[in-house]
C-alpha cells in the first residue's frame, strides 16, 4: 500500500511540473527574456481592510547575482489555497515557472487565501469575506507605494486560483487591467458540489484534504515569528472544525448544505460575472471538472461585450491547469499565450494582429481531433432531437429514432459499481486516474453500459457534429419514489468500442424545472436549470410515471459516419457521485424508462449544420 501511494505521488509530480513548448501562432514571437535574475521575498504582510494579514510571496526581475532591479514593472498576481510554497516549488508546473513572466519584466505576487498557508485567519472557501480579499490583494499589488509596481496588473492560475480572478476582478479593483482564467467554476453546487443533486464523493473530500493538508507546511517566517506560526496552525485547526468537517456532515446527513442555496450563491462566480469588465481568457476542458461552467462564464462575458477568448480543449482537470496540450490548439504554449495577453493588455504594447490571431472560441471537436474556430459557444448550431424507441436488454440496444418510435419498457437495476471504470471516473478525481496511467483503462465504457439501459441510432450515413449542452428529457418510474439518473452520450464505432463524450446526472426528487433560467434552442430545452432547494425536492409516488429532464454537460463532438450516437442511463455513477444518507434508502431500487407515445423519452443536442 506504502508503494502505491508513492507511485501516485510521483505520477502527481510528474504531471504537476512537466511543461511542454511550442512556437506562438500566427506572426507573434514570444519575447526573450530581459533579466537574468529573480529575486525572491517570502511571506511578505499584506494587510486586509479587517486587521487580517495575508502573506506572498514577491518575485521581482534580478541582475545576474541576483540582485533585484531597481524600477517599476507590472504586477502578476495569483491568489491559492494550496500554498504559495508548494504553488511556486513542487508544484510549479500547475502554472509553470513564475521565472518566465519575471524575466521578461513582470513582477509576480503569489499569496496564500485567508486561513491557508502562511496567512491569517480561518478559512472558507470563496466566502464574501475572501473575495473582498481578492480585490484588496490587486489594489496592495498595484498601489504605487510598493517600489516595484506600475500599478498595472493582471492576475493568473488554474481552479482555485483561476475562480478567485473571477471574484477579484468582480470587486473591480483600481489596476487590474486583465485576467486568465484557467478551468474556473462558474456555478460551484452544480458544477461540482452536487451534480444533478448527488453528493460527489469524488472530487470534494480530495480537495478539502488538500487544503487541509497544504496548510500544515511552516511558514518561512515561523522561527522568527512564533506567536504569529502559533496563531496559524490554530487558525487550520478553526477552519477544519468550522467550515471543512461540518460542511461534509451536513451534506452527508443531507441537512442544509446538501442543497444549493445562499451558502452556494456566495461561492459562484456565475453570480458576480456582470460585474467584471477586464479582458478575460478562459481555458476549459471537456473532461473537466468544470466542463459545464467555463462556457457559461464565457457566455455571459462575450454577451457583454466583455473582451473574451476560449480555448475548450480534449483535457482532464491537471491537464487542463498546467496547460498540456494547449499548443495543439494553434496558438502557442500556455505561456505564450499568457505572455501575450498580459504584454498587451497589461503591460500595453501594441498587438493589432491579437484578435486576428486568435478568434473568441478555439474548440477541439472530439472524434475527428480537429480543432475549430467560433464567435460564440452558442451560434450556428440547430436542435436535433432523437426519441428513444422499444426496449433496452442486457446486450441488446434500444433504439434512437427521428420518428416512428416503439412503444417499450427498459429496467435500469441499481449497480452500486456503475461508473467504476469509466471517463467519469477519471475527471471526478480531477484526472489522478490518468495521471498514473490508469486513466486508459477505463476509455472503451462498453463494459460499463451493461449496468443499466442503453439507446443508440443506426449508424451515421453522415458526420453529426455538435456543440453545446445537452438534455436527455426521460419518463421514469420508480417503486420507492426517488434515485438517481446517471446519463452518458457516446460514439460506438464499427467494431462496438464505446467512446463517453459527456454525461449528466439528476435525482429524480430535484426534477423541478425552472423554465425561466433553463436554455432553449429552436423552441426545444438543451440545458434545463434545477432549483435544487430544500423547498423544491418533491418525491415521486411510488409507481407514477413522471418526465425529468436531466442536465448532461456541454461538449464539442462528433458521431463520424459508420459509428453509432448511444445513450446509456444508469442509477449510480461511482466513485463521482453518492445519494445522502437520507436518500441511500431510496437510491437501492430499481428505475424503469418508459418509451410510449404517452411517455416519451427523447434526447436533444445542439448540433452544426453540415458545411458550416
Amino acid at each position: 500500500m506504502r508503494r502505491s501511494w508513492l507511485a501516485l505521488l510521483l505520477a502527481l509530480s510528474m504531471v504537476l511540473t512537466g511543461l511542454t513548448t511550442a512556437s506562438a501562432a500566427g506572426g507573434w514571437t514570444a519575447r526573450a527574456a530581459e533579466y537574468p535574475g529573480v529575486a525572491t521575498e517570502t511571506d511578505v504582510a499584506i494587510p486586509m481592510s479587517d486587521g487580517i494579514v495575508l502573506r506572498g510571496d514577491v518575485q521581482r526581475p534580478a541582475d545576474a547575482d541576483g540582485n533585484p532591479v531597481a524600477g517599476r514593472f507590472p504586477v502578476l498576481v495569483t491568489i491559492t489555497a494550496y500554498n504559495k510554497s508548494v504553488i511556486n516549488g513542487p508544484a510549479a508546473g500547475v502554472m509553470g515557472d513564475p521565472s518566465y513572466f519575471v524575466e521578461r519584466g513582470y513582477v509576480q505576487v503569489t499569496v496564500d487565501a485567508r486561513g491557508t498557508g502562511s496567512s491569517g485567519g480561518s478559512w472558507a472557501a470563496f466566502s464574501e469575506r475572501e473575495n473582498t480579499d481578492a480585490g484588496e490583494v490587486v489594489e496592495w499589488a498595484a498601489s504605487l507605494e510598493r517600489p516595484w509596481s506600475s500599478g498595472s496588473v493582471g492576475m493568473h492560475g488554474p481552479s482555485y486560483m483561476g475562480i478567485s480572478q473571477l471574484f477579484a476582478a468582480a470587486h473591480r479593483p483600481a489596476g487590474l487591467k486583465a485576467i486568465f482564467p484557467q478551468v474556473p467554476a462558474a456555478d460551484t453546487y452544480r458544477d461540482v458540489v452536487a451534480s444533478g443533486g448527488a453528493l460527489d464523493v469524488g472530487f470534494i473530500p480530495l480537495w478539502l484534504g488538500l487544503v487541509t493538508g497544504t496548510g500544515l507546511i511552516p511558514p518561512a517566517y515561523g522561527p522568527t515569528e512564533p506567536d504569529n506560526a502559533l496563531q496559524m496552525y490554530l487558525s487550520r485547526i478553526q477552519g477544519a472544525t468550522g467550515f471543512t468537517a461540518p460542511l461534509l456532515l451536513s451534506a452527508t446527513l443531507g441537512l442544509d448544505s446538501a442543497f444549493d442555496g445562499p451558502f452556494y450563491a456566495e461561492r459562484s462566480p456565475i453570480n458576480v460575472v456582470d460585474r467584471i469588465d477586464v479582458p478575460t481568457f478562459l481555458v476549459g476542458g471537456e473532461y473537466d471538472l468544470f466542463q459545464r461552467g467555463t462556457p457559461m462564464l464565457f457566455d455571459r462575458l462575450r454577451d457583454r461585450g466583455v473582451p473574451t477568448k476560449m480555448i475548450f480543449g480534449p483535457w482532464d482537470h491537471l491537464q487542463a491547469s498546467r496547460g498540456a496540450g494547449i499548443e495543439d490548439a494553434g496558438h502557442g504554449t500556455l505561456q505564450e499565450l499568457q505572455l501575450r495577453w498580459f504584454d498587451h493588455h497589461v503591460r500595453g504594447l501594441p498587438d493589432p494582429a491579437l484578435d486576428a490571431d486568435i478568434p473568441p472560441l478555439t474548440w477541439h471537436e472530439i472524434g475527428s481531433g480537429q480543432w475549430h474556430q467560433a464567435q460564440d459557444w452558442i451560434d450556428e448550431q440547430r436542435a436535433t432531437t432523437f426519441q428513444l424507441s422499444g426496449t433496452s436488454l442486457p446486450g441488446s440496444a434500444g433504439g434512437l429514432v427521428a420518428d416512428d418510435v416503439e412503444p417499450g419498457q427498459s429496467n435500469v437495476a441499481p449497480v452500486p459499481v456503475a461508473g467504476l471504470c469509466t471517463r467519469s471516473a477519471n475527471q471526478w478525481t480531477a484526472g489522478l486516474p490518468g495521471a498514473i496511467g490508469l486513466g486508459k483503462l477505463c476509455e472503451d465504457n462498453r463494459w460499463n453500459d451493461l449496468s443499466g439501459a442503453v439507446f443508440e441510432t443506426e449508424p451515421m450515413t453522415e458526420p453529426l457534429r455538435m456543440r453545446g449542452p445537452i438534455n436527455a428529457h426521460l419518463n421514469v418510474s420508480t417503486p420507492t419514489g426517488n434515485g438517481m439518473l446517471s446519463v452518458a452520450v457516446s460514439s460506438v464505432s464499427p467494431t462496438g468500442e464505446v467512446n463517453r463524450l459527456t454525461g449528466g446526472w439528476q435525482v429524480l426528487s430535484h426534477r423541478a424545472l425552472d423554465q425561466s433560467r433553463s436554455r432553449y434552442l429552436d423552441g426545444q430545452l438543451i440545458q434545463p436549470h434545477h432549483p435544487f432547494t430544500k423547498e423544491s425536492q418533491n418525491l415521486l409516488e411510488p409507481g407514477e410515471t413522471t418526465p425529468v429532464d436531466v442536465e448532461v454537460f456541454p461538449t464539442g463532438a462528433v458521431i463520424p459516419p459508420g459509428h453509432k450516437l448511444r445513450i446509456s442511463i444508469q442509477a449510480y455513477d461511482v466513485p463521482h457521485l453518492l445519494p445522502t444518507v437520507r436518500d441511500l434508502p431510496a437510491a437501492l431500487s430499481p428505475l424503469t424508462i418508459h418509451t410510449t407515445p404517452e411517455h416519451p423519452s427523447n434526447l436533444t443536442l445542439p448540433t452544426i449544420p453540415t458545411g458550416t
